[in-house]
C-alpha cells in the first residue's frame, strides 16, 4: 500500500522530491529553499509566456509542482511585457527576496537543467522559442548537441 494510500500523490511527492534533489545538488540548497527557487523560476517564466504556451508547459509538470506554477496566477497580466533578462532575473529576486541570497541567474540556469532533464525536448523547446533571445540563452536547446 502507498504512503498515503492515493498512488497519484505519492508519485507527485517523490517526483517533485528528485526535482529538488537535483536543484539541490547543482546549487548546494537545502530543500526548502530548492522548493522556493522551483517556485520563483516556474512563476517567472510562466508569467513571461503566452497563455496557451504556459498551459502546455504546466501539463508536463508534476501536479504538486502544477499547483506551485499556478499560485498568484493572474492570466490578465500574462504575458508580462518585460523582455529583458534583466527583468527577468529582477522578478526571480523579488519572489526570493524572504529567502537567503541566491545568486537569481544560477538558479534560472538550474531550474531550465532540471525541466530540461524531464520535460519532453520538443515541449522545451517551444516553451524556450516563447522567451526573449537573452533568456533563451540561460536555457541551452535540448535538440541541438553541445
Amino acid at each position: 500500500m502507498s504512503a498515503s494510500g492515493i498512488a497519484v500523490f505519492d508519485k507527485t511527492l517523490q517526483t517533485t522530491h528528485i526535482w529538488l534533489d537535483d536543484l539541490m545538488a547543482d546549487q548546494g540548497l537545502d530543500r526548502q529553499l530548492a522548493w522556493h527557487v522551483l517556485g520563483a523560476v516556474l512563476h517567472t517564466l510562466r508569467d513571461r509566456l503566452p497563455i496557451e504556451l504556459a498551459a502546455h508547459l504546466s501539463a508536463q509538470l508534476p501536479l504538486l509542482v502544477r499547483g506551485a506554477y499556478y499560485d498568484r496566477y493572474d492570466p490578465s497580466r500574462q504575458p508580462s511585457h518585460s523582455r529583458t533578462l534583466d527583468e527577468f532575473l529582477e522578478q526571480v529576486k523579488e519572489d526570493l527576496s524572504s529567502t537567503r541570497p541566491v545568486d537569481a541567474k544560477e538558479a534560472v540556469r538550474s531550474v531550465f537543467r532540471v525541466l530540461s532533464h524531464y520535460i519532453d525536448p520538443g515541449e522545451v523547446r517551444k516553451v524556450r522559442q516563447g522567451l526573449p533571445a537573452e533568456v533563451q540563452e540561460l536555457w541551452p536547446d535540448p535538440l541541438k548537441p553541445h
